[in-house]
């Protein structure tokens, strides 16, 4: 992940709206028996170009689910959205998890399954075309779609980076 491009934006100054990806119950056996503990990923975002991502453990599913929301607060990122889709094609990877963002006209709707669409639906695309490649567990498939939106540039970054004017970026 290129630290370059992520943007980190401060959670207070927004409205965010959260949605829980998967929880999971995991037991651990002991002497007395099996002890239940509960782990949620949660996604967050202002349906605007913010969209973070959180782990949340413990003993009951809402302390789960609220520890994930306050960790996905400490991860935000900002995302180029341009007309209600991300600028170019690009590819995310995390572990096992490998995923292919690319953008699509409008009307098109978010083509993404399970937890690829909460993540692109928090971010606010509207349009967009994409696809899990590898592995499906929805830990690696957020953090890989996560790491696909963190690499997008605008073309406004590109002239700035490379010192050019915005027109020089589409016309050579």
């Amino acid at each position: 992940m290129a630290l370059s491009n992520i943007k980190r934006v401060k959670s207070s100054e927004i409205e965010l709206k959260d949605r829980l990806v998967s929880i999971q119950r995991v037991a651990k056996v002991t002497k007395g028996g099996r002890t239940f503990s509960f782990s949620a990923i949660v996604v967050v975002g202002d349906e605007n170009g913010i969209v973070g991502y959180g782990l949340g453990k413990a003993k009951e599913v809402t302390e789960a689910i609220t520890k994930g929301i306050d960790d996905a607060k400490k991860n935000l990122i900002k995302v180029p959205v341009i007309n209600g889709t991300v600028p170019h094609e690009q590819y995310g990877k995390f572990s096992g998890g490998r995923v292919l963002v690319q953008p699509a006209v409008h009307g098109t709707g978010v083509l993404a399954g399970g937890a690829m669409r909460a993540v692109l639906e928090s971010a606010g695309i509207k349009d967009v075309l994409a696809k899990s490649l590898g592995s499906s567990n929805p830990h690696n498939v957020v953090k890989a779609t996560i790491d696909a939106l963190s690499n997008l540039r605008d073309a406004y970054t590109v002239a700035q980076n490379r010192g050019v004017d915005l027109n020089k970026v589409f016309n050579g």
